[in-house]
């Protein structure tokens, strides 16, 4: 039994400090439901990482969504595409016909700017935050493949140009390669326009079963994998074993090759992760990244442009929500529904989130699921 999205939906994605997390979910799940033509919902998987407890339910239930299993999880920045897998899990189980997956989260209720890892791992106890541990990876990744400060920038600059046209984007201001290096360095040699931004917001989608003649963008393959044991031994920089195998085990189960992608949202919360990710993905070979930014093969306009919503770098990662939200982007891809925007006959989008944080493994979680266009 195969699963379809009928329905996606998300909030504004930014600094909202007086908008309380409710709201949020009712802005997403409202959008996603009526986009879905309102079916009976069975079920609700929920993506959150700092949310309160009981945080669903408190806002479910004023949408009429009560006595039904309400289930969150949590898996760093791919808690909201773990919701998604799951929902889709049930589907093609058959155990439900109708799946709601919503991400929430209020980052600014909890933090004011870098977020830090557990004081219990080696990072956190180093004082480490995750700016720290994605400019390691990306120092590494300069020493031995002779990335500029300039190919990191050139992320930034595609993906802040990309939400230009982005109503939901934190930042839509286009910016030069100049003007990214000119920014506040964070951690070395990442700048402040080369780290997403703290950003509250939710998002949703209504998973369903297809059947022939449903409107409805399909669901190829969704894989779900933690990370293996990693160190400083291994050849790759931290989280590129991951995606690989998660990705390799997508395209398997889609039955195609990465070449065949129309579209993508990889997560990109600092430039290096583009850069890797679109490796992993098997875009280009490794070490190789960057050249991808230089013939704009990934971006609008290109054979296959990533984060055309801006990504993470520039609607902003709440990071239970951001996961829903690259799925809503690609749905509305193979809709052709992206506006200024959108990827020309886009037919296979790709998902890609990535989440990390815990010492000793490539990575807590990542997701990555093939769409395909009605």
């Amino acid at each position: 039994m195969t699963a379809t999205v009928l329905g996606v939906g998300t909030s504004f994605f930014g600094k909202q400090p007086d908008t309380h997390p409710n709201e949020l979910i009712w802005t997403a799940v409202s959008e996603a439901l009526a986009d879905a033509d309102r079916p009976r919902i069975d079920a609700v998987y929920v993506g959150t990482v700092f949310g309160a407890p009981g945080v669903a339910q408190r806002a479910l239930h004023h949408l009429g969504l009560t006595g039904i299993p309400i289930i969150t999880v949590e898996n760093a920045c791919a808690s909201g595409t773990t919701a998604f897998h799951e929902a889709v899990q049930m589907v093609e189980l058959g155990r439900f016909d109708h799946v709601l997956a919503v991400g929430v989260e209020k980052m600014t209720d909890n933090f004011a700017g870098a977020i830090h890892p557990e004081p219990t791992d080696p990072e956190g106890r180093s004082g480490l935050a995750l700016p720290s541990l994605y400019a390691m990876a990306a120092t590494r990744y300069q020493s031995e493949f002779g990335l500029t400060d300039a190919d990191l920038a050139m992320v930034a600059v595609k993906n802040h140009g990309h939400a230009v046209a982005n109503e939901r984007a934190q930042h839509r201001t286009p910016h030069t390669v100049e003007e990214v290096l000119a920014s506040r360095m964070i951690a070395d040699p990442l700048t402040l326009l080369q780290c997403c931004p703290i950003a509250d917001g939710a998002a949703a989608a209504v998973i369903g079963r297809w059947t022939a003649g449903r409107t409805g963008v399909k669901v190829r393959s969704s894989v779900l994998r933690s990370g293996g044991l990693w160190d400083h031994r291994s050849d790759h920089v931290w989280g590129f074993e991951l995606v690989r195998d998660t990705a390799d085990d997508a395209y398997a189960a889609a039955g195609i090759d990465p070449g065949e992608v129309d579209v993508i949202e990889c997560h990109d919360a600092f430039t290096i992760g583009e850069i890797v990710t679109t490796e992993a993905l098997g875009l280009a070979d490794v070490g190789k990244g960057a050249s991808l930014l230089h013939d704009g093969h990934t971006a609008l306009g290109g054979p296959q442009p990533v984060n055309p919503s801006g990504g993470l770098l520039s609607r902003g990662h709440p990071l239970g929500a951001t996961g829903l939200a690259q799925i809503a982007e690609i749905v509305w891809q193979l809709r052709g529904t992206a506006g200024a925007r959108q990827s020309p006959s886009a037919r296979l989008g790709l998902v890609e989130t990535m989440g990390g944080g815990v010492a000793g493994i490539d990575g807590n979680a990542c997701v990555v699921a093939v769409l395909e266009a009605p």
